[in-house]
């Protein structure tokens, strides 16, 4: 769980303004209890809302746009998904002192996937990389540009800068995580029609029920783009067992393998240089995907 605020630019945001907030405008609801869902997620805040309901509000005005385009798209994606969607219940707007649109949901049952990983780590990648392999089929005519679903060159100085910081201070290896990246760098890149990609295919967004991914959340990055960033799983959560499975299973061309691991590397080493302090769950998912990212880069050599 997150400790304190992670951005400069984060609202204050607890349970009476929630409670508030539901009152005002969903009235049918103002009697439900308003409780405070523990998450590592960096962009929004979750308030269950009685035993059926999430109230999912967006931390920082960045993350605003996310809840018309998971309002709009998310109904759309579902039917051809082999795992469940968040549903989205109502959409509330700014007020009460609150100046970001915000949403109710479904509360869908399960722990995420790092307080609880699968039972059934083969399973886990089968069942992830079909997921993968739907979503890129979904007609993607008019779908939002993926936030990470551009080249990899828009995230270079960011994952330099991550480099200089964490191999200053021994967290890294610089010279081959370094040398990783320029590998990454590259590479071909993506040259077909874009496709539908989730964007944030991390552990705290896979949920987990009787020892089985049951559901993928947090849909705040998804649109169309390069499919290489949804490759994501297989260095944050799968290991080197089972990490061909979930290609196999995706259906991933050499290509967009060797881009995903390099998204992996750029997620892994950004987001432990920034949240290593504020979010030290997200920041040790990120130092293991750097750590298999550049296992992987090594015995490739």
């Amino acid at each position: 769980m997150s400790h304190g605020k992670m951005h400069a630019d984060e609202v204050d945001i607890d349970a009476a303004l929630v409670g508030r907030l539901v009152a005002a405008q969903f009235p049918q609801w103002a009697a439900l209890p308003v409780t405070p869902v523990r998450s590592a997620g960096t962009d929004n805040a979750m308030y269950r809302l009685g035993e059926d309901m999430v109230v999912r509000l967006p931390r920082v005005p960045g993350a605003a746009g996310q809840v018309a385009k998971e309002q709009r798209w998310l109904p759309l994606l579902a039917p051809h998904l082999p795992l469940d969607l968040p549903v989205p219940l109502g959409e509330g707007v700014p007020g009460e002192g609150f100046g970001m649109p915000w949403s109710v949901y479904r509360w869908l049952e399960g722990g995420d996937a790092h307080d609880e990983p699968p039972a059934d780590p083969a399973d886990a990648a089968t069942g992830l990389g079909r997921f993968v392999a739907a979503l890129r089929r979904v007609d993607a005519t008019g779908g939002p540009r993926s936030f990470r679903g551009g080249p990899l060159a828009g995230r270079d100085d960011d994952v330099r800068a991550a480099i200089r910081e964490l191999g200053a201070d021994g967290t890294v290896d610089a010279d081959t995580a370094t040398a990783a990246w320029e590998e990454a760098l590259g590479l071909p890149q993506w040259e077909d029609a874009p496709v539908w990609v989730h964007g944030d295919l991390l552990p705290g967004n896979l949920l987990v029920r009787g020892g089985r991914i049951s559901a993928v959340i947090d849909f705040g990055t998804v649109g169309v783009g390069d499919p290489a960033c949804d490759m994501l799983p297989a260095w944050t959560l799968l290991t080197s067992a089972n990490r061909d499975r979930f290609r196999d299973a995706a259906g991933a061309d050499d290509g967009t393998w060797a881009r995903g691991r390099g998204w992996a590397l750029c997620f892994g080493l950004t987001a432990h240089r920034y949240y290593r302090v504020t979010n030290p769950v997200l920041a040790g998912i990120g130092g293991r995907a750097v750590s298999e990212a550049l296992a992987d880069f090594r015995r490739a050599a």
